[in-house]
């Protein structure tokens, strides 16, 4: 049997062969969260124990969704299917409501979350890929192309966009992004913000666009609109090999902006993160184990406001945002290997941050 930490950095290393190619073959669209769906992960109890940086309780918070919550979130997920098949089928299971509520849900205080289920490359398919045809990765995009345009179609009506996802989601929304938003003015004037966490997304070397985007930039600036948030966490340098931050393509680098200082800089960063456990899955085994150490109150979430510092780090040759924690009561270790970094965190670690980010944003679009 492969074991979880076999098993995850050779999806790392395959992870850069996905989805090369679309085809315009129709998908069916399966949601995992949409507004008025029954038993909607990314629609639960954001009620938090609010921890300080020394792990000491300081109280709760009573979070509420904003009374009309003016713009919607596209969210698509990382890799998380361990179906024993190389590509997953569009179930939605324990496993996809897991990172849902862990990636997603926090948005909902102040937006509407659409969330396809993809027929992504599995954890099995990505160890062998020589069982994953081009087919089964055209399918995969096509499943959130046809999201996406059925978004646009049916429950859109103007309102403004937030992309989020991670990993392999990150890598799915480049491609999306730049075909359906990035070539189209009337579209991309609908984009609030993208988070694409995890990812290695593509700028010209020295600027902040002109790799995987045209016109889409770096957000840099709270007071800007139509713009990109992307990075990769790590606590220490990145090694030689490390899989993310890092890119061959002549002329290009890997986008790093830290959420809570776009300018540039350091600045503390504040974690989020659902005290449910992870579902059962090798996934789910790595995650509950990256936050084993950390507390688990009553309550759905937990924060520690402030318990992090971060800049982005060109240390070692990777663009990646470089954390340290304040206290060693909060400290995180990287999973599976160095080469990750804190890779299954990359959402969480600043969620706090990207929340506030994002309803800032709302707000300026409002008034534009």
């Amino acid at each position: 049997m492969v074991t979880a930490r076999r098993t995850l950095p050779a999806l790392g290393l395959a992870v850069a062969l996905m989805l090369a190619a679309t085809t315009g073959a129709e998908a069916k669209v399966v949601w995992l969260c949409k507004p008025g769906m029954r038993a909607n992960p990314c629609e639960p109890s954001l009620t938090t124990t609010v921890f300080s940086p020394a792990a000491k309780r300081v109280g709760v918070q009573h979070v509420r969704p904003a009374k009309r919550r003016r713009a919607d979130c596209f969210y698509v997920y990382p890799t998380v299917s361990d179906q024993q098949r190389p590509q997953a089928t569009q179930v939605v299971d324990a496993v996809l409501r897991s990172i849902a509520l862990q990636q997603a849900a926090r948005y909902s205080r102040d937006c509407r979350v659409f969330a396809p289920v993809y027929r992504q490359v599995t954890i099995k398919g990505l160890l062998e890929p020589s069982t994953v045809t081009r087919e089964m990765r055209d399918q995969g995009y096509a499943d959130v192309r046809e999201a996406w345009r059925t978004y646009v179609r049916r429950y859109n009506h103007g309102r403004g966009v937030i992309f989020i996802s991670h990993s392999q989601g990150s890598f799915v929304l480049r491609k999306l992004i730049a075909r359906e938003v990035d070539a189209k003015p009337a579209v991309r004037r609908r984009l609030i913000s993208a988070l694409l966490l995890g990812g290695n997304v593509l700028v010209k070397k020295g600027g902040d666009r002109g790799g995987d985007f045209k016109h889409v930039r770096a957000c840099r600036s709270r007071r800007q609109l139509g713009c990109v948030v992307a990075f990769s966490t790590y606590n220490d340098t990145p090694p030689a090999d490390s899989l993310f931050g890092r890119t061959k393509r002549r002329g290009q680098e890997v986008l790093c902006t830290n959420p809570a200082a776009l300018g540039g800089g350091a600045a503390k960063l504040s974690p989020v993160y659902a005290t449910k456990p992870f579902a059962q899955s090798v996934i789910g085994a790595e995650a509950n184990a990256a936050l084993a150490d950390l507390p688990h109150p009553k309550t759905p979430w937990a924060t520690f406001p402030n318990a992090v510092t971060g800049r982005c780090s060109r240390a070692g040759g990777a663009n990646v945002l470089r954390v340290k924690p304040l206290s060693d009561a909060f400290s995180l270790t990287p999973l599976p290997d160095a080469t990750w970094g804190l890779h299954l965190v990359d959402a969480n670690i600043a969620l706090g941050d990207l929340g506030n980010l994002v309803r800032h944003q709302i707000s300026l679009y409002e008034q534009r």
